[in-house]
């Protein structure tokens, strides 16, 4: 412990230049009493510790004496600066060390780029949240991390998307961070798979140990296996004219509807369009809820299915 807090002290006066007992005292949680003899073995192991007396005073270290890294270009220490979604880091459990590696990090930059490198985290935030986010808790992500550095296996009772429950023991190789929303990455008789980690309602670390598949490139994976994804999303495409006013809307609610492409406005000031949805249904709700400001021109089917449901919701209303 005391090893860790001399260290502390080291990098909080890099860092700020110079502190009285007392802010140091206050900031390590410890006595001022406790200071002065951390300060002493500071000057013990050679560390060049000056104490200013008066007003103005405090406890500095030498000028030039700080460890630096060599080599490294602005923005590539800006790089390093970023900062992760906090969020995501809560969920890891990695806030506090993350913290405290970027005080070390920082004490280690050359100080004519600490300002410009510091800059970053007033600058730039990563916030991985959606606006109207319902917080999921999953129950077993200690469990999960445990096991992938432990590189044992897992057992695993897991809820798929129609409601079934079934009991698995997986090869955990990695964890996967889409948004806000965490994926196991595991392997399965062979087969490698995702699961969506507020799926798993329960789980546990076995005894048996596994052995990685040679050359797996997590990253590359998931690169992978989103594009598959992706071109095996079933894709319904409706031909319509818009109203101007709405298209910045249906623009920022890209994630139920595809804008595949528009064209310049007739004279009655529409603009016709191409939208892609995933399924009829889902098109005749999105469409359905821009009233008279959305005129399908095909599919003629969707035309009808449109049709019957907003006479349906007429007729639900007359009857109050």
């Amino acid at each position: 412990m005391r090893a860790d807090r001399l260290v502390s002290i080291l990098l909080l006066l890099q860092n700020k230049g110079k502190l009285t007992t007392r802010e140091l005292a206050k900031e390590l949680e410890v006595t001022e009493r406790t200071i002065h003899r951390d300060m002493e073995a500071l000057t013990t192991a050679g560390i060049p510790v000056v104490a200013d007396r008066g007003k103005t005073g405090g406890w500095r270290l030498m000028e030039q004496y700080r460890t630096n890294l060599t080599g490294l270009k602005v923005n590539e220490l800006k790089s390093l600066f970023l900062t992760p979604s906090a969020q995501l880091l809560n969920d890891l459990g990695l806030t506090k060390e993350w913290e405290e590696a970027r005080q070390k990090l920082l004490a280690s930059v050359p100080s004519i780029f600490q300002k410009e490198a510091g800059n970053v985290w007033e600058r730039i935030y990563v916030d991985t949240s959606t606006w109207r986010q319902s917080p999921v808790k999953v129950e077993s992500f200690q469990i999960l991390q445990q096991s992938l550095w432990d590189e044992k296996k897992l057992q695993i009772r897991y809820e798929r998307a129609d409601g079934e429950t079934v009991d698995r023991i997986v090869e955990p190789l990695g964890l996967v961070a889409k948004g806000s929303t965490w994926y196991l990455i595991a392997s399965a008789n062979g087969e490698i798979r995702n699961y969506r980690a507020s799926r798993i309602i329960a789980a546990s670390v076995t005894a048996e140990t596994f052995s990685r598949p040679e050359g797996f490139n997590l990253a590359e994976y998931w690169q992978d296996s989103t594009d598959q994804f992706i071109k095996a999303l079933p894709k319904y495409e409706v031909d319509v004219e818009m109203s101007a006013s709405i298209v910045p809307r249906i623009k920022f609610t890209g994630r139920f509807v595809q804008i595949l492409h528009t064209q310049s406005p007739t004279k009655n000031g529409w603009i016709p369009a191409n939208l892609c949805f995933e399924t009829e249904q889902e098109a005749c709700e999105f469409i359905l809820g821009f009233g008279d400001q959305i005129r399908i021109l095909s599919p003629k089917t969707l035309r009808k299915t449109v049709y019957q449901m907003a006479k349906a919701t007429v007729e639900m209303y007359k009857q109050d």
